[in-house]
């Protein structure tokens, strides 16, 4: 297998494509422009595997031979972090759609010619996707609708997200450095408006490694973007360089978000930052879906 070094410089999008109502993990490379697939998901699928556990010992037996006969496709194969059953992030055998299409020649399965009509449409989607950005809206929204989204929901979920780009391109042209600078930039919102850090908010609502945004009600996102909205204006206005300019605007920008939760819950008699997260009030079922 090549290092994990290797694919670090890869922007990656994680993502659950469904092949016949079966999950299968998938990474998008935004500078190669392919998918990498779970290889263990595929055998799952491939080999009606009653749990993963069968689907690795399969899969690491498949593996062993191939690698004896100087299979290529195996020794090119990568590996990268994804979302297990329990929630947390673990190396997993990925390979791209070339690398997948020779693998499946050695699984017999009648699922085989139909699992490769399907990566290559999920190929030609993204690409589609990368060519008109709509289609990527499009495919948002039909994507929260399965879930069990109303349209009202929706509409403000998806205009946070541009929102919050705003915000970040914002940050990076004023120096901000991705990663634990834009996390801490993110609490000083966060918690001005709301009272809570990113993560103190997720232990409100009894998340672990779920998206927060998209367990916030209606109210909670109008807030929250808000905060970010004005955020993004206040920098445009003052230019601060820096995380610590950053960090004042931050702040200012969830204060006019704080100002107007205060006066709607004064008209309201109540909080409006809710301990509810989507399973209890939006989803019947299924995962929430990995959108920033």
């Amino acid at each position: 297998m090549q290092s994990e070094r290797n694919l670090k410089i890869m922007v990656k999008k994680q993502a659950i494509q469904l092949f016949l109502e079966q999950k299968v993990r998938t990474v998008w490379d935004d500078e190669q422009e392919k998918w990498y697939f779970s290889i263990v998901d595929v055998v799952r699928i491939l080999t009606d595997s009653a749990d993963y556990q069968t689907a690795r010992n399969y899969w690491k037996v498949l593996k062993n031979r191939l690698k004896k006969e100087g299979n290529e496709t195996v020794t090119n194969c990568n590996r990268l972090k994804m979302r297990a059953a329990d929630g947390k992030m673990r190396m997993t055998d990925v390979a791209d759609t070339e690398q997948l299409f020779r693998l499946i020649q050695s699984i017999p399965s009648p699922k085989a010619e139909p699992f490769k009509q399907w990566m290559a449409q999920v190929a030609s989607t993204r690409i589609d996707q990368i060519q008109d950005p709509e289609l990527s809206i499009e495919q948002a929204v039909a994507d929260y609708q399965r879930l069990g989204y109303d349209d009202k929901w929706i509409n403000q979920r998806l205009r946070s997200i541009e929102v919050r780009k705003e915000l970040t391109d914002e940050w990076k042209r004023s120096g901000v450095t991705e990663g634990q600078q834009y996390a801490t930039l993110t609490d000083i919102i966060s918690q001005t408006w709301s009272g809570f850090t990113t993560k103190q908010y997720k232990r409100h609502k009894g998340l672990t490694k779920e998206n927060l945004r998209d367990n916030m009600t209606n109210i909670e996102i109008a807030l929250n973007t808000l905060a970010e909205a004005s955020a993004t204006e206040l920098s445009r206005q003052h230019n601060p360089v820096g995380f610590k300019g950053q960090a004042v605007v931050a702040h200012e920008g969830g204060r006019v978000a704080k100002v107007a939760r205060q006066e709607l819950e004064q008209k309201l008699g109540k909080t409006v930052i809710s301990s509810s997260k989507a399973s209890d009030f939006l989803l019947p079922e299924g995962d929430m879906p990995e959108i920033q």
